[in-house]
């Protein structure tokens, strides 16, 4: 098991809520709505093993994945806390609730669904990552031209440079795991989920209205494993709700 690398975002002594950031992100990502949340929880996101300052490991599906967050529990002495989950981070979450409900004292899963996935972008992405020569780049912005091949979302395209780091001799690196991540893209898009899994706790799956990852017609396989759930739709937002409309995503995750 990875020994997870975690960031206080504040709210000391009020009922823990940890974040689960989503594939090539990390807890940086959720900086802004995470210290909006601490006004009401203690707030601590988690960097998934492979992913920003957490270890690089070999093995990388769902299964160590809800493995590595129980053990970061243990240690921090939590016996329960809310989860909440975007995209790979909602599919951990998702298995979590199912395998272990007794760690979960509510669920937020954002913008995703428990059924297969394949986007030929992600191929795209991760094809673009790989191709980039280390050896002669002279910063992100560069990595960011050299990414507008294969790439045309600009706010994509710096989303991924975060990925990238320069030592003190000046040499980039990638903080993620990238042969291990790329290798797992396939096992990471399917389901996370058994036809026999449930969780009949409290639930909220939040989409944006723009996405593709929990349109409408998925709503029927969330309840189907989450009887419990809400499901919110943000209007004006895309994948990444918590960012596109921090407000109202922070407004629905504090209804109860």
């Amino acid at each position: 098991m990875a020994d997870l690398h975690h960031v206080d975002l504040g709210g000391a002594g009020l009922p823990p809520l940890l974040v689960l950031h989503g594939m090539l992100g990390s807890s940086r990502n959720w900086q802004s709505a995470g210290r909006e949340l601490a006004q009401t929880y203690h707030v601590i996101a988690l960097d998934a093993r492979n992913h920003g300052r957490s270890p690089h490991e070999l093995v990388m599906n769902y299964e160590v994945m809800v493995a590595d967050l129980i053990q970061w529990m243990d240690q921090q002495g939590l016996a329960e806390a809310t989860i909440v989950g975007h995209s790979m981070g909602g599919k951990t979450a998702m298995l979590m609730a199912c395998r272990h409900p007794e760690r979960i004292q509510r669920l937020v899963v954002v913008d995703i669904a428990p059924k297969d996935y394949f986007w030929p972008a992600h191929r795209e992405e991760f094809a673009a990552l790989n191709e980039l020569n280390l050896s002669n780049l002279a910063s992100r912005q560069d990595a960011e031209d050299r990414f507008a091949a294969r790439i045309s979302s600009y706010g994509l395209r710096k989303f991924l440079s975060t990925n990238l780091e320069q030592d003190e001799a000046g040499t980039w690196h990638w903080v993620i795991n990238l042969p291990v991540l790329t290798a797992a893209l396939p096992v990471m898009e399917k389901n996370c989920l058994q036809s026999p899994d449930l969780y009949r706790g409290p639930a909220l799956f939040i989409a944006g209205a723009n996405s593709l990852y929990l349109p409408p017609s998925d709503h029927e396989l969330v309840l189907g494993h989450f009887p419990q759930a809400r499901i919110a739709v943000i209007p004006d937002a895309g994948h990444n709700p918590h960012v596109e409309q921090r407000a109202e995503f922070v407004r629905q995750l504090l209804v109860v």
